[in-house]
């Protein structure tokens, strides 16, 4: 897939243009440590992260733009800004090097934990690993074969506008406060006046004979299998940026899933049923069952549409000829091949040690990973790069199925290995879209690399601190009706089945796996078969297999907002299109930081 258009870089930046500044740098360190804490509580809530390209972008420039109207500051340049956005997008991306999946899991199938400086040095040395993997590719992706990379094009796009037309930057960037501050403000509101999910009435009777009955239970009421309404703006945000599609496929899933497969589970006893309280949510006794459907769906849908993109992956081994190479070899802001070899030697040997360290992996599997890892994280990037879905999911898989064989019945090796597959191909994308944004303003490269690492660290030092202050004991906090961790789910389902096999699993898993991994299989040929106006129609694999695994007051949430996000994308086009997604952002960063800050205070007070 190309865009000639968009690709094509700016007029060489004047010499007297600064980019690298420490005011930017910094401006982006302290905005990916902060965004770091958004992505972590949400990751932690639904199961991913959310790319901060766009919402950085406009916090720096209006916090510049801001300080400039005094006549001894100088706002930030569009360069400048640059920086600090591909700074602030890498520290983001901390979640998805292992805090909100492989990280946790391992805690709760093997007791082991990090503690902060370890949890560190291990996050910063995963990113590390996709950071250098990305400096060997943008010339060819970028300049050469001239990859679309759609989020990086939109905040190029975006950061044009802004430059354009500053005013329109500053009506976006006060919804995005505003958007924050209201979040704040009802999450603190919830929380000191004690507010409850507002539960749906209604109940499923106890059929003669089941299970339920034997136990004395005489209904499940609707609020006991989560169908209640709650009181926060999150879920509801996260429902706008999804969109109508996967907001509706999560409705359904939920309706499936926590409307007749766990009723189903309950009476036929595959799942012990909760108190006999019409109030209480029965959550985690339904988890247990339905994960494993879920888990197969998610996992056999994403494999698939991954097989798809095969041609990209066979472009990723064997580069494309043309491009102007002429160009690219002028280009000074580039790492030379050495240092890029020398670099991926130094980081390569630092994911071993630490790996051979900090679990206990065999240093020739750590090897053979890392050896994986930068063949899967070029793969992740060129998908990325045209589809503009990154496959962090299937890549962290294909290395579990791998490791599941090199090194059977070792969670650790299972689990960690795959945690450098899966975050340094999530870094490696993120820094490609930052560095499209980059070509497209004439930005240089170089700048751009040291930007991300020290973004990467600002993320490293603050992610961790606020996942060990959320989730201080992952086993018994994580898969909650608090924290759903779907993410967490998933990793540690498929180390479970590798290490303990399918024996160990509850009463009829099997059979809800199969019947579950098929449907993946079948809508994710659909939807990358049919014609363009059958395939809208084709429900999101992913998101039914999600709905089985998080609670189902989150997903009706996240329908309804994408519904209203929708409704008002027809009703209000021109306002939607400038602010919708700003304000979800807003309102995402504004009740994340609120609940960490809230954690931090239990902490402190002991409560």
């Amino acid at each position: 897939m190309q865009n000639d258009e968009p690709s094509a870089p700016a007029d060489p930046v004047p010499n007297a243009e600064p980019q690298f500044t420490l005011r930017s740098v910094f401006t982006g360190m302290v905005l990916g440590g902060a965004l770091s804490l958004c992505n972590i509580y949400t990751g932690l809530k639904v199961g991913w992260g959310l790319g901060m390209s766009i919402t950085a972008a406009l916090i720096a420039f209006g916090f510049w733009r801001t300080l400039g109207l005094s006549p001894r500051v100088r706002g930030f340049n569009i360069y400048e800004t640059n920086i600090s956005q591909t700074a602030a997008s890498s520290g983001a991306a901390i979640s998805s090097a292992g805090l909100v999946a492989p990280i946790p899991a391992l805690a709760m199938i093997t007791g082991q934990t990090l503690g902060w400086g370890a949890l560190v040095i291990w996050t910063f040395s995963v990113c590390l690993v996709g950071i250098v993997v990305a400096m060997g590719l943008r010339r060819q992706l970028i300049e050469v074969d001239k990859l679309t990379f759609p989020n990086g094009v939109a905040t190029g796009e975006t950061l044009r506008e802004i430059y354009a037309r500053g005013g329109d930057a500053v009506a976006r960037v006060s919804m995005l406060v505003t958007g924050a501050v209201g979040a704040a403000a009802l999450k603190v509101t919830e929380h000191l006046a004690g507010w409850t999910k507002l539960a749906i009435p209604g109940a499923i009777p106890v059929r003669a004979g089941s299970a339920l009955e034997k136990t004395g239970h005489g209904s499940v009421t609707l609020a006991n299998l989560g169908f209640s309404i709650e009181p926060t703006a999150l879920m509801y945000a996260v429902g706008v940026l999804v969109g109508p599609r996967v907001g509706i496929s999560l409705f359904l899933g939920t309706v499936v899933a926590w409307g007749w497969l766990a009723p189903m589970a309950f009476h036929h006893g595959w799942a012990e049923a909760g108190p006999q309280d019409p109030l209480r949510s029965w959550y985690g006794a339904g988890l247990k069952w339905l994960l494993w459907p879920g888990v197969a769906m998610m996992v056999t849908a994403a494999l698939t549409s991954f097989a798809f993109s095969w041609r990209s992956v066979v472009n990723a081994f064997v580069p494309a000829r043309g491009g102007n190479e002429s160009a690219a070899a002028r280009d000074e802001d580039m790492f030379s091949k050495r240092t890029v070899v020398t670099a991926l030697v130094v980081v390569m040997g630092l994911s071993v040690v630490l790996q051979a360290v900090f679990f206990a992996i065999q240093v020739w599997v750590a090897v053979v990973g890392v050896l994986v890892t930068f063949a899967l994280a070029l793969v992740a990037a060129r998908v990325s790069g045209e589809t503009n879905v990154t496959p962090v999911g299937a890549m962290g898989k294909v290395t579990q199925l791998f490791f599941a064989v090199l090194a059977p019945g070792q969670p650790a090796a299972n689990l960690m290995a795959a945690n450098v597959t899966g975050g340094a191909a999530s870094q490696c994308a993120d820094l490609m879209h930052d560095l499209k944004t980059g070509h497209m303003i004439g930005a240089r490269p170089k700048l751009q690399f040291s930007a991300q690492v020290f973004g990467a660290l600002a993320g490293a030092l603050a992610g961790c601190a606020g996942y060990l202050v959320l989730v201080p004991d992952p086993a018994s906090m994580l898969l909650t009706d608090e924290w759903p961790a779907p993410a967490v789910a998933s990793w540690k389902a498929v180390a479970e089945i590798f290490m303990k096999g399918l024996d160990a699993l509850p009463t009829g898993a099997v059979e809800g796996m199969a019947i579950g991994g098929a449907i993946g299989i079948v809508l994710a040929v659909l939807e990358r078969t049919l014609p363009g106006r059958w395939r809208l129609w084709v429900p999101s694999a992913p998101s039914l297999g999600l709905a089985l695994v998080i609670p189902a007051y989150n997903a009706i949430s996240m329908f309804i907002g994408s519904v209203a996000g929708w409704g008002l994308s027809r009703a209000v086009p021109k306002w939607s299109a400038r602010f919708l997604i700003v304000l979800a952002s807003g309102i995402i960063a504004g009740e994340s930081l609120t609940g960490v800050g809230f954690a931090i205070q239990a902490i402190l007070t002991g409560g």
